[in-house]
């Protein structure tokens, strides 16, 4: 038998901010954690013009910046940049990311960083999971009528993945790994 005092408050929720940043689309998704539970907000893309760089990464911080005044998160979770075959690609998406994440500091947010390894397991139980896989989980377990863009997917997978403590579904913590040719060593 459990006793619950009449005093006690119930938890009350923290708004998580998910950015899958990316140089023309960077998803974004929005979740509030309540206790154990994922309650589904917002998500979308933004897509950045054909353009230069610098007005690129200005679309990306002013539509991030209306985001988080709009919703008004309390924590963000950013997807680190892995190393892509083409050096190039990898400095582009990471100046992306570096937009996204002084968006959150310019509204003094606190930010965590995940792999898309430690993102997919804590998501579909498995850091090889394909992108399908990871959209039907993150309809799954936000219990959503239709299944979100890859983007805004990967966005909300990272905000479930920042709620779940960095651990995935099976409790693997990743905390004190690192990854090596995609595996946690």
């Amino acid at each position: 038998m459990s006793y619950s005092s009449p005093f006690s408050l119930p938890p009350s929720p923290v708004r998580i901010l998910g950015i899958d940043p990316g140089l023309r689309i960077t998803g974004f998704g929005v979740l509030d954690k309540e206790g154990q539970r994922l309650i589904y907000v917002s998500s979308g893309c933004i897509k950045t013009p054909e353009a230069e760089l610098p007005e690129r990464l200005k679309v990306i911080l002013d539509s991030l910046r209306e985001v988080i005044a709009q919703h008004q998160p309390q924590q963000v979770a950013v997807e680190k940049v892995f190393v892509n075959v083409n050096p190039q690609s990898t400095l582009l998406l990471g100046q992306a990311r570096g937009a996204a994440i002084c968006a959150a500091v310019l509204a003094q947010l606190p930010v965590a960083e995940y792999t898309a390894l430690q993102v997919k397991q804590a998501v579909a139980g498995n850091g090889h999971a394909k992108k399908e896989q990871v959209q039907e989980m993150v309809q799954r377990l936000l219990k959503l009528s239709g299944s979100p863009s890859p983007d805004a997917a990967d966005a909300l997978a990272c905000a479930i993945c920042h709620a779940h403590g960095g651990q995935g579904l099976g409790a693997l913590a990743t905390a004190g790994y690192r990854v090596k040719k995609g595996r946690l060593i």
